[in-house]
């Protein structure tokens, strides 16, 4: 039976929310802060393990989030379905938060702050067992949103670091709070293989804004860009999501590289706009109200699957890679480079990779027994996590779309993009 708060779009493609269930999460979670001016409130969270391994999340990369949701709530976010998940597992079912929240007006109105993280970090981190992979800070939250300021969860992480060398490090972030950690990031850099990601999506700040409604404003990010690179820091653009009929023109993508290098930028990289669950469920009935014209091509181009198909993610690949070369920056954001890194060094002379007494972790634990940042079974993606480009983002079994006159093209603008 059909749920009465959907309906189908009239290309017969898609179900559109209309309206979203009440949602009452649970309580019991201490109450740290509340901004009635704001409408935000902050929980701390006991959490006994704080990395995401690439077997539990799908990703080539290890992971790491200091808060579960997101006080900027961008409306293509993937994650407000694992804050609803976090929450109600971390409270139990049977009690609620006062009021009754939507999932994505809780995702960016209930912040869930994991106080003990860098104490959890410094007991469970073991670089032998992240074999040379990465450690991403801010795959399902942004580190440096305005809670941050107070808790101060993200410099705790980086100052706990500080005790490794060796490590490939990466930041996601679409805050200049980040300045704040400048001279921090200095000395991890001179430790660790680190990357910083300012993450924008558009140079245009009125579009931005109809998008990303309470993030920060694009000037802001490129002149955090420009300090961190100013301070001799590897840091450069990241360009996700690129949203098709919205942000892709080649002239959109072409603005955001050029203001990247008059920033400093070492890299730019991007990749398309996937829709998980979670976020058709915030996403879709927006962009039936902003921009109308595209809901059927939506339906069309995503259907039922979360990619927008093999031949858009390979063209905008190429778009990419044409605007690389055009403004001579290099395809991936790694230092060149970089150099070989001992997965298992300390930074302390004969300290061992673990305290005496820490109890060996399963690589593949999930966030912490019974309380996990994923439902059971579903698979995670990480909305900043960047495709290379030209890799085939497609999915198996999906439906042959038509549109395209050149199999290279991406169409100029939502008035070319013609999906049959």
């Amino acid at each position: 039976m059909p749920n009465p708060a959907t309906r189908r779009d009239h290309s017969g493609q898609i179900e559109m929310p209309t309206a979203l269930p009440p949602y009452r999460p649970t309580a019991g979670l201490p109450v740290l802060d509340a901004r009635p001016t704001r409408g935000a409130s902050f929980h701390e969270v006991p959490v006994k393990a704080i990395l995401n391994s690439p077997a539990s999340t799908g990703m080539g990369f290890w992971s790491l989030n200091p808060y579960v949701g997101c006080e900027f709530g961008c409306t293509y976010c993937y994650a407000r379905e694992t804050h609803k998940w976090v929450m109600e597992r971390a409270a139990g079912r049977n009690s609620g938060i006062p009021g009754s929240l939507s999932p994505w007006e809780a995702f960016e109105k209930q912040i869930l702050v994991k106080t003990s993280a860098a104490a959890v970090l410094r007991r469970t981190l073991s670089p032998a067992r992240l074999a040379g992979a990465s450690l991403v800070i801010g795959t399902a939250t942004d580190p440096y949103q305005p809670a941050e300021r107070r808790f101060r969860l993200t410099r705790e992480i980086l100052e706990a670091l500080l005790g490794w060398r060796g490590l490939a490090l990466g930041l996601i972030t679409k805050s200049p709070l980040i300045l704040r950690d400048v001279k921090l990031l200095q000395d991890l850099a001179a430790r660790h293989e680190l990357s910083v990601n300012i993450s924008l999506a558009s140079v245009d700040a009125r579009l931005l804004r109809r998008i990303e409604a309470r993030s920060p404003a694009p000037h802001t990010r490129l002149r955090a860009l420009k300090g961190l690179t100013d301070a001799g820091i590897h840091a450069g653009l990241l360009v996700a999501p690129v949203l098709p009929g919205i942000t892709d023109s080649r002239e959109a993508l072409a603005a955001l590289f050029q203001a990247g290098k008059a920033a400093g930028a070492r890299y730019v990289v991007g990749s398309a706009l996937r829709l998980g669950p979670a976020a058709r469920t915030r996403f879709l009935p927006h962009l039936a109200h902003e921009f109308p014209d595209l809901t059927t091509r939506y339906g069309w181009r995503y259907g039922n699957r979360e990619s927008p198909g093999k031949d858009y993610t390979e063209a905008l690949s190429r778009r990419i890679r044409s605007l690389q070369q055009q403004y001579g920056f290099p395809m991936t954001e790694r230092p060149s480079g970089a150099r070989q890194r001992d997965p298992g060094a300390r930074e302390s002379p004969g300290m061992t990779e673990r305290p005496s007494g820490a109890r060996q972790r399963d690589p593949g634990a999930r966030e912490s027994p019974g309380m996990t940042e994923r439902p059971s079974g579903a698979r995670q993606r990480d909305p900043g996590a960047r495709e290379s480009p030209g890799m085939n983002t497609g999915m198996s079994g999906r439906r042959r779309l038509q549109g395209y006159e050149r199999r290279d093209a991406i169409p100029e603008s939502a008035e070319q993009w013609t999906l049959l």
